[in-house]
This record gives structure tokens, sequence and C-alpha cells, in this order.
């Protein structure tokens, strides 16, 4: 989703965040992208080389696509011999916010960590704690207007917003009438990116300008949901790594025609209603396209279409049927993907049978779902069992 150039004033938020006043906001707010400009080469001097970045913070945002990210980033790692800053479970105390004492090993002066990218409410101070002053900060928001679908049946059986509502149109025609801020677990249930991202609560346009003007301070790239294949080539760049390290599989993907297709006056209703989450992808979104522009259209759809074909060989050979099955169908556990409580369904992948072990561990990486994966990374930092043995191997 490409949005529309600035077209009117900044208006000040209501209580409700309303759907007139959440344009007007978030328009204005796309006239003041972030991109970080490289300098150029001196004339006649080639630019040097660059360098892999593998210091790396990736913000691991709810229902953005953020596992996809986290497994390249775990199948990076794990090739390099790179640490990773791992949660003692599976998140890092989340929904509070970051501690640095929730890595699991770490001590102040201890041993550094390469990578981190596993859920956080984002705290900039403690994070600095863990990571090297060089790391590359980068996350993925999504739009709220889609958003919110998938959050009403992923966490319904955990927001109780969500949970008192009989259906998301119910819901949306009077959100106040179930929501309680401060709940447990009613996070879910609004300006969720905002949340993941450790923002302050904003009540005017002014407070929420200065909140994303920080942002932009902190993250040096901020992938689309909905041009995931553009910003994992934007994000290739930026890191100095080869085609190949950024294909991968969607994971913790829904079934198509799995989930009620949202209608235009409910996003219209979802984005007003997440106004902050709005604002931010709004701002984000604009910030995007200016780097997709400076990087060039012409050889961004090239690449596009180059990992495109990568993914589509990769799935061929490596899966049962070529693509995501439902979880009753993949007969391997390390390979089947956690299901929530209520109605969502999440896809995973089976191995095909017959392949040579090198390759059947390969094709592994790539399907292990993130649950696995992680518990496949910390026995190789910290021991407590075999992981030298892919799930289908």
């Amino acid at each position: 989703m490409k949005l529309p150039p600035a077209c009117c004033r900044l208006q000040t938020l209501g209580a409700a965040l309303g759907v007139c006043v959440t344009i007007g906001f978030t328009v204005q707010l796309l006239g003041g992208p972030f991109r970080r400009r490289v300098p150029a080469a001196p004339a006649g001097r080639p630019p040097a080389p660059c360098q892999p970045r593998t210091h790396l913070v990736f913000l691991k945002t709810h229902k953005t696509g953020g596992s996809s990210v986290v497994n390249l980033l775990h199948r990076f790692g794990e090739a390099r011999g790179l640490r990773f800053a791992l949660p003692h479970r599976y998140q890092f105390g989340y929904p509070s916010p970051f501690r640095a004492e929730r890595v699991k090993g770490y001590r102040p002066g201890g041993p550094p960590f390469d990578i981190i990218c596993h859920h956080m409410r984002f705290n900039l101070t403690e994070v600095q704690k863990v990571m090297p002053n060089d790391s590359f900060y980068f996350s993925i928001v999504r739009d709220p207007g889609t958003l919110g679908e998938s959050a009403f049946a992923y966490y319904r059986a955990v927001a109780p917003a969500f949970r008192q509502a009989p259906s998301l149109a119910a819901f949306l025609a009077a959100p106040q009438r179930f929501y309680e801020p401060g709940a447990r677990g009613n996070h879910y249930a609004r300006n969720l990116q905002w949340f993941d991202f450790g923002l302050p609560a904003a009540g005017d346009g002014a407070a929420v300008a200065a909140a994303l003007a920080g942002l932009e301070r902190t993250f040096a790239l901020v992938l689309l949901a909905e041009h995931f294949d553009e910003s994992l080539v934007l994000l290739r760049e930026a890191l100095c790594w080869p085609e190949e390290a950024v294909a991968a599989f969607a994971h913790n993907g829904r079934p198509a025609g799995g989930s009620p297709r949202v209608s235009p006056a409910q996003a219209a209703r979802l984005r007003a209603w997440n106004g902050l989450d709005w604002a931010l992808y709004a701002h984000l979104n604009r910030s995007f396209w200016r780097r997709a522009e400076a990087f060039g259209a012409a050889r961004l759809r090239e690449e596009v279409a180059r990992l495109r074909q990568r993914r589509a060989a990769l799935a061929r050979r490596c899966l049962r049927g070529g693509g995501p099955l439902p979880a009753r169908a993949i007969p391997d556990s390390r390979l089947r993907p956690f299901q929530p409580p209520g109605r969502a369904q999440i896809l995973g992948y089976a191995l095909r049978a017959g392949l040579p072990p090198a390759e059947r561990e390969r094709c592994a990486r790539l399907a292990t779902p993130e649950l696995q994966y992680k518990d496949i990374l910390d026995r190789r930092q910290f021991g407590g069992g075999n992981a030298s043995v892919p799930p289908g191997g």
C-alpha cells in the first residue's frame, strides 16, 4: 500500500481518535520522511565495498510478518556462528518493557551478542546494554486497517475486548463498549504497534510527531508487511548481504480465504480506532517509498523478481506439495507451527521425501517455525540436547 502525498494540515487528536482527525494528522506526518543519506564517493573514485552487517536489532512487532524475518535472521546467524540474545522462554517478558536481565546468559561486561530478534516491548536504554554500539536497528509495520482483523482472530482468547465481542463487526460498531484501558491483554486490541515500539502515550499531534521523530533516530529501516519482498531487497542492501540470504518462506500465515475480508468501511474504522498505529504506519510508509525511489524503481523490480524466482525454486525443491500446509498435515512436530487458542489456523511446511542429507538440513531450516528454531539456537549456545539434528532429519 503506497500512500498519497500530504495534502492537509495537522489536526488535533480527540479522545476517540476519530476518522477525520486521524486522517488529518496522518497525512501531515507523511511530509516528514526519515531517510539516512549515504555520502557519495569523491569524483573519480569508486565507492568502497561494504561489509556485511552482523550486529542486528530486529524489533519483531505483532501480526506484521515478523516471523518470516526472524527465520532468515536465525539462518544467517546460525550459519555464521553468531551469538543470539535469546529469551529464557520465547519472549522477553512481554508485555512488560524489555530489560537486559531477560536475556539468557547476559551479564554486564560479559560476552557480546550479535543478533536480538524475538518479541519484546522496545526499551532502547536496556537494549543498548545488551547489543553492540554499531548495531543496525530495524523493524516491520503493517496497515492497521488489516492488522486489526488479524489481531482480532489471533488474540481473541487473551484480549478481553475481543473476547467479549461476538464478531469483528460488532466490535467495530462500538469498540468502547468492549474495551477497558489497562485491562490485562487489551494492549492487543488497540494501537498494538505503537505499544510494541514502546512509544509514550500521545494525546495530540505534537506529541505524536515527537514520538515518531524519536523512533526515526533509532531505527535505520522499517519494512512494510504489504510490500514484503520489496522490503527484503532494501534490507539486503542496507545489510550488505548476498541476495540468497533473504530468500525465505512465509511463516505464521493463515489459509487463503480462511479469514473474512475487511471491507473499506471496516478498514477505515480500524484505522480510526488504532489512530496512533495509523499515524505510525503512514509516516513510515512515506519513508519506505522514498528509500525505494533512491534505490531505483527498475532495479527494485528486477531484484524482487529474482527473489521470488529463488523462493519458488526452493519451494519446489524442499516442500511437500510445494507450499504451506495445515498443521494437522505436518507429521514432524519439529516443523509443526504453534496453534493459538481459538479459531485461527496457522500454516506450516512439510519436507519432500528423499532429499539428500545436506539439502534436507537446509530445507528444514527454511521450514522450521520460530519457536522450534529458537530451541535449536538455545541448545547450540547453552547445551542441553543434540542441536545438530535438524527438524525433519
